[in-house]
C-alpha cells in the first residue's frame, strides 16, 4: 500500500509504512519504505535515522544518495558530502552512483559552491547523445547548476535534452503515463482478452466435435443394424425347412407321398 500510495498521497503511505514497521520493525524492506515515506513527506530526521537503521540490517549502501539528500534536509551539507565520500563509488549500481552524484551536487551547490556542483556531475553516464533511466534526472541536475553559474544557453540545452530523453524513455517502455498505468493491469488485461476470445470460439469447436461424433454414432448404429439385419435373413428358416425338419423327427419322409397314402388307407381301414 505504501508503494501504491506514495506518489499520490506521501502522508497516507508514510501511516501505512508506520504500522509495517510496529508489526515487523527488524525488516530491512520495511526499514527501508519507512525511510522513504517520511522523506517523501518532508521528515528528514526521520528519514535520516531509518536509512541508517535499513544500512545497519542489510549491509547494503544502495540508498546512500538518499541519506545524503536527507542530511542535506535536516541542513548539514557537510555532513552530507562526509557522507557521500565515505562509500566506494565503484561498488555501486549505476544508478544508485548517478543519484549519489546528483545528492552530491546539491549538498555542494547548498555549499554556494556551483563550480564543484558541477564537476560532482561529470560522470561517465553523462552522455548526451544516448538515453537511460537515470538520463533525466542527470540531465536536469546540471541544467540547474548550469543556471547557477550563469550559463543560460547551456542550461537550456541540457534542459532540453531532459525533456527529449525523458519522451524517448516513455516511447520505448510502451507505457506512456508511468503514473496511472502499470505493467500488471496491462498483462492481466491482454490475457483477459485472450481468455476471453479463446472462450467465444470454443464452444463452437466443441459443438462441432460433438456434432461429428453424433454423426460417427449414428452411422456406426445404421451399419450395426443392417449387420443385424442380414444375420437374421441368413439364419430364418423358411416354413418348408421347418415342417421337413418336424416330419424328420416323428420317422416320415417328406419326400415320399406314397408313404403317406398308404399310411391313410391302413387307419381307414381298420377304423371299419
Amino acid at each position: 500500500m505504501a508503494a501504491q500510495l506514495i506518489d499520490e498521497d506521501p502522508a497516507l503511505a508514510h501511516q501505512h509504512a508506520l504500522s509495517a514497521s510496529r508489526r515487523a520493525g527488524r525488516i530491512a524492506i520495511v526499514r527501508e519504505t519507512l525511510a522513504i515515506t517520511a522523506y517523501a513527506t518532508g521528515d528528514y530526521a526521520l528519514a535520516l535515522r531509518e536509512l541508517r537503521t535499513y544500512r545497519r540490517i542489510s549491509g547494503k549502501d544502495d540508498q546512500i544518495a538518499l541519506m545524503v539528500d536527507s542530511e542535506r534536509g535536516v541542513g548539514r551539507p557537510d555532513r552530507a558530502l562526509e557522507l557521500g565520500r565515505s562509500v566506494d563509488r565503484s561498488t555501486l549500481p549505476t544508478e544508485v552512483r548517478v543519484e549519489l552524484a546528483i545528492a552530491m551536487s546539491g549538498a555542494r551547490l547548498d555549499l554556494g559552491d556551483a563550480e564543484r556542483a558541477l564537476l560532482e556531475l561529470d560522470i561517465p553516464e553523462l552522455d548526451p547523445d544516448r538515453a537511460f533511466e537515470w538520463s533525466p534526472a542527470l540531465f536536469a541536475a546540471r541544467a540547474a547548476v548550469l543556471e547557477e553559474l550563469g550559463r543560460d544557453e547551456e542550461a537550456g540545452r541540457w534542459r532540453e535534452r531532459a525533456e527529449v530523453a525523458a519522451d524517448v524513455i516513455d516511447a520505448a517502455s510502451g507505457i506512456g503515463d508511468l503514473e496511472t498505468v502499470y505493467v500488471d493491469e496491462i498483462t492481466e488485461e491482454a490475457g483477459d482478452e485472450d481468455f476471453e476470445s479463446e472462450n467465444v470460439d470454443e464452444p463452437d469447436d466443441l459443438d462441432d466435435l460433438d456434432d461429428s461424433l453424433d454423426a460417427d454414432a449414428d452411422a456406426d448404429a445404421d451399419a450395426d443394424a443392417d449387420l443385424d439385419a442380414d444375420d437374421a435373413t441368413a439364419e430364418q428358416p423358411s416354413v418348408a425347412d421347418e415342417v421337413a425338419e418336424i416330419l424328420a423327427d416323428v420317422g416320415i419322409d417328406d419326400d415320399d407321398p406314397e408313404d403317406d397314402t398308404d399310411g391313410t388307407d391302413e387307419r381307414e381301414g381298420s377304423d371299419r
